[in-house]
């Protein structure tokens, strides 16, 4: 079999010269998307756009002459700097505007690469899945689904249809008495037999007669005729389509740093984006929390500064009241995803335990707890790291099988390893439990 691909390229563009560059990019490409991913809004993570690559990773392959063996001659021009023998110093490296290897030492600029939407996304997420993805009651309707309606006596030749257009013009041939093939057979061979026999001339001329009116009454009602011809009609009905909400909780009491903040930012926008994949309608809620907590935007959530204590059931709780105001769960797929430094008041474990397995949970299609820690946080050998409250409290839920998932993160390259884990196929988490 062969396949032979006839779109049309984009102007001055080449599909075939494209692919093949994203094959050979792909890994210093898909370095640049994730890079990428953390100077992002979460709602733009998803579009496409330019990304930067370095210089000297997407060189063209050429052929050149070998530097070793043969016999060359050169013609230099003449120059104000130089003699024969003297050695010439090595350009300094850098990157800036000006050509590659100038003596200033600026350097070649960044290769900018364009991706569309659906490249920059699939980068993000070969091979991984959402779980459990049971969709509850679907609203919104925006789509279309086509369905039989009966028949036109109009329509498109390929929407003909053959047997109820058979039906009509048979009943209008019953309904006009239009004569059949057997009786004017019939005729006709009554007629031959008279001729060569010399039978009865009257009988004959009365024959030849009636046979000349069956004849005239088959042209004047065919056999198909418009008014037989019916066609298939499709009408239009809205296609439901389910819709999500995705919830971020944040500890942002002083223990958080920045660095902690721009782990939880990075984990939101791969959780968006996987959403974004799977339903047309996302929103997203942020909740801050330290000893009180608040529901605010975007900017606000991972910039704006917050002291106090640390108190988890607080942001539960605020999770709660949004979900009774504005998403039902029987119409709406949630999902939480809280990020924490593992602080929490003693005293409000309990508490926190309670409204996750008694409220939040039995209404969540999936919740990831994020224990996100200090950048190079290292301990010398030996020494056993106690677990934090807030970790233990989640360990002991997860335990039942709740729909619920905790990992914990200290640096930015462990943030999509830690994704794939939490996201990966069944089969694929089968095998490894298997193994």
């Amino acid at each position: 079999m062969h396949i032979v691909d006839r779109r049309l390229n984009p102007g001055g563009k080449s599909l075939a010269n494209r692919q093949r560059f994203m094959r050979r990019a792909k890994a210093v490409i898909r370095k640049a998307v994730h890079e990428s991913s953390g100077s992002r809004s979460i709602k733009d993570a998803d579009q496409g756009g330019e990304i930067s690559l370095p210089a000297q990773s997407v060189h063209e392959p050429s052929f050149h002459r070998s530097g070793k063996g043969g016999f060359r001659e050169h013609l230099l021009p003449g120059n104000k700097e130089y003699i024969e023998g003297d050695t010439i110093p090595r350009p300094q490296g850098g990157e800036g505007s000006g050509s590659e290897g100038s003596p200033d030492g600026e350097g070649q600029d960044d290769f900018r690469f364009a991706l569309s939407q659906d490249e920059y996304v699939d980068l993000f997420l070969e091979d991984l899945e959402l779980p459990d993805l049971a969709k509850r009651r679907v609203v919104d309707a925006e789509a279309v689904d086509w369905h039989r309606a009966g028949y036109s006596v109009s329509g498109s030749p390929a929407n003909l249809a053959l047997m109820r257009t058979v039906r009509n013009s048979l009943s209008r041939r019953i309904a006009m008495r239009r004569p059949k093939a057997d009786e004017i057979i019939r005729l006709r061979e009554e007629i031959h037999d008279l001729e060569h026999s010399g039978g009865d001339p009257v009988r004959l001329n009365v024959l030849r007669e009636e046979l000349e009116v069956l004849l005239r009454r088959t042209t004047t009602i065919p056999y198909i005729d418009p008014i037989d011809v019916r066609y298939r009609r499709f009408e239009s009905t809205p296609r439901p389509i389910a819709k999500a909400v995705m919830f971020c909780l944040m500890d942002v009491s002083g223990s958080m740093t920045e660095h902690m903040k721009d782990l939880a930012k990075r984990f939101y926008v791969l959780l968006y984006i996987f959403l974004k994949r799977r339903y047309k309608h996302v929103d997203v809620v942020f909740i801050r929390h330290t000893h009180q907590a608040q529901e605010v935007d975007e900017d606000t959530f991972f910039h704006s500064p917050e002291t106090g204590g640390t108190v988890v059931s607080t942001a539960l709780d605020e999770m709660i009241r949004v979900v009774s105001e504005r998403y039902a769960p029987e119409d709406w797929n949630i999902y939480a995803a809280q990020a924490s430094d593992g602080d929490n008041t003693s005293s409000d474990n309990d508490k926190t335990a309670a409204l996750l397995t008694g409220h939040i949970l039995p209404i969540c299609q999936y919740y990831a707890y994020l224990e996100v820690g200090r950048e190079g946080e290292n301990f010398p050998p030996g020494f056993i790291r106690r677990e934090s409250d807030l970790w233990q409290t989640y360990q002991a839920i997860c335990r039942t099988g709740a729909p619920m998932a905790m990992r914990k993160v200290n640096h930015r390259r462990d943030i999509y390893p830690v994704f794939r884990e939490l996201f990966a196929k069944k089969t694929e988490k089968a095998g490894a439990e298997a193994t």
